[in-house]
C-alpha cells in the first residue's frame, strides 16, 4: 500500500517498473504516465492518499475520477461531509462508498449529492449516521437506483414510509441492514420490500420491535431467495413468521430469534419439516454436490424459553451443520436452561466414544 509520503513522482517511478511508454519513450514528468499507469498506481494508494492524489494534477484527478470504484471514509473522525461534499462530484464511478461513523457526521446534503453524482453506486454502507433523515432516502432511491447492498443500522430518523419509497425504486437489493432502525422497520416497510425487493438475500432487522408476522410473512412471500435473516430482538413475531420462513424459503442458511419469546415448538417443528417439503430443492442440490451446504446452518433461540428439547432436537437432527459442540457453537441455545440436554450428533459421537474407548 502507498502511503501520502510516497507520492512523489521520483518515488513511484522507482517504484514502479514500467517507467517506459512504448517505443521506449522515457516518462519524464506526470503528463507523460498512461492512463492505465495512473489507474494502475491509483489502485496501490489508501484512501486518504487517494484525496491527496486528485488534486496533483489533471491526470490524477482524471485517473481517479475514471478508476475508482471502492473508497471509504470511516477512518474520518470529523469534517466527514464537507469531504463527501468534495470528493461525489469527482469519484462518479464509485461502486462501494463505507460512510461508517463512530460520531454522526454525515448530513442529508453530503447523501444527496452522492446520489447526484454517482450513479453507478452498488454497495452503501451509512451505519451510525444518526442525523440523517428522509430526505437522503429519497435521493438515494431517484439517484441510485442499482443499489444491491445498503447498510443504515442505526439511523433511528427514517421513517417506514421513506424505506418503502426506497424499496420501490431499488429493485436490485440483495443485502439490506435495518439493525435498530425501529421507526423505519414495520410492517408497511416490510410488505414494501417483499413486493419490490424479490432478490434480497440478506436482511438483518434486529432489535427491530415493531415487526411483526404481516412483516415477516411479506418477506418470506416476496423473498424466497433469503439466506439470513436476524429477528433478533423482534418480540413481536410469533411462530407464524417462522412456519411462513420454513415453507417459502428453502435456501434460509442463518436465522436469528434472540429473546423472541412468542416462538413455541410448533415453529421448530416446521422448521425441521421443511426438509420434506423442499425435497426437490435439495434434489436439485444434491446433483450439484451441494448437498453439505443446503439448510440451516446457524440458528439463534437464546433466550426462547417456551421451547422443549424434543422440538430443538428435530431442528438439530435435521440439519447437521448445526452444532452445539464447544468451539463450533451454531445453534445458540443460551438463557434456555431447559435445552441442555440438545446435543448435534457430533457431540452424540464424541460422547458414545468416550463410552466405547474410555482413557486409561
Amino acid at each position: 500500500m502507498i502511503g501520502v509520503e510516497d507520492l512523489s513522482f521520483e518515488k513511484l517511478m522507482v517504484n514502479n517498473s514500467s517507467c517506459k511508454m512504448g517505443g521506449g519513450v522515457m516518462i519524464r514528468e506526470w503528463k507523460d504516465i498512461p492512463m492505465e499507469l495512473l489507474l494502475r498506481i491509483a489502485s496501490l494508494v489508501d484512501d486518504r492518499t487517494v484525496i491527496v492524489a486528485s488534486g496533483v494534477c489533471g491526470g490524477w484527478r482524471d485517473a481517479i475520477s475514471w478508476g475508482l470504484t471502492h473508497f471509504s471514509l470511516s477512518w474520518c473522525k470529523r469534517n466527514m461531509n464537507n469531504l463527501v461534499l468534495t470528493l461525489a462530484p469527482k469519484f462518479t464511478k464509485l461502486e462501494v462508498l463505507t460512510l461508517r461513523q463512530d460520531l454522526p457526521q454525515l448530513l442529508d446534503n453530503g447523501v444527496e449529492i452522492i446520489a447526484n453524482h454517482c450513479h453507478e453506486l452498488q454497495d452503501l454502507d451509512l451505519s451510525k449516521s444518526f442525523k440523517l433523515t428522509d430526505h437522503s432516502l429519497y435521493a438515494l432511491a431517484h439517484g441510485c437506483p442499482n443499489l444491491t447492498k445498503l447498510n443504515i443500522s442505526g439511523c433511528s430518523a427514517f421513517s417506514d414510509n421513506a424505506v418503502a419509497y426506497l424499496a420501490e425504486h431499488c429493485r436490485q437489493l440483495r443485502v439490506l441492514n435495518l439493525c435498530g432502525c425501529v421507526k423505519a422497520a414495520t410492517d408497511k416497510a416490510l410488505k414494501a420490500i417483499g413486493y419490490y425487493c424479490n432478490r434480497l438475500q440478506t436482511v438483518n432487522l434486529g432489535w427491530c420491535d415493531k415487526v411483526g408476522d404481516e412483516g415477516v410473512m411479506s418477506l418470506a412471500y416476496g423473498c424466497p431467495d433469503l439466506r439470513l435473516l436476524d429477528l433478533c430482538g423482534c418480540v413481536v413475531i410469533t411462530d407464524e413468521s417462522v412456519i411462513a420462513l420454513a415453507n417459502n424459503c428453502p435456501h434460509l442458511r442463518s436465522l436469528g430469534l434472540y429473546f423472541c419469546q412468542n416462538i413455541t415448538d410448533r415453529a421448530m417443528y416446521s422448521l425441521a419439516q421443511s426438509l420434506v417439503k423442499n425435497k426437490h430443492e435439495m434434489w436439485a442440490s444434491m446433483k450439484k454436490h451441494r448437498y453439505k451446504d443446503e439448510g440451516l446452518m446457524n440458528l439463534n433461540i437464546s433466550q426462547c424459553t417456551a421451547l422443549t428439547p424434543p422440538a430443538v432436537q428435530a431442528v438439530c437432527e435435521a440439519f447437521p451443520a448445526l452444532h452445539t459442540c464447544p468451539g463450533r457453537h451454531s445453534l445458540i441455545i443460551s438463557g434456555c436452561l431447559n435445552l441442555t440436554s440438545v446435543h448435534c450428533a457430533c457431540s452424540v459421537q464424541a460422547h458414545r466414544a468416550r463410552i466405547l474407548h474410555p482413557a486409561h
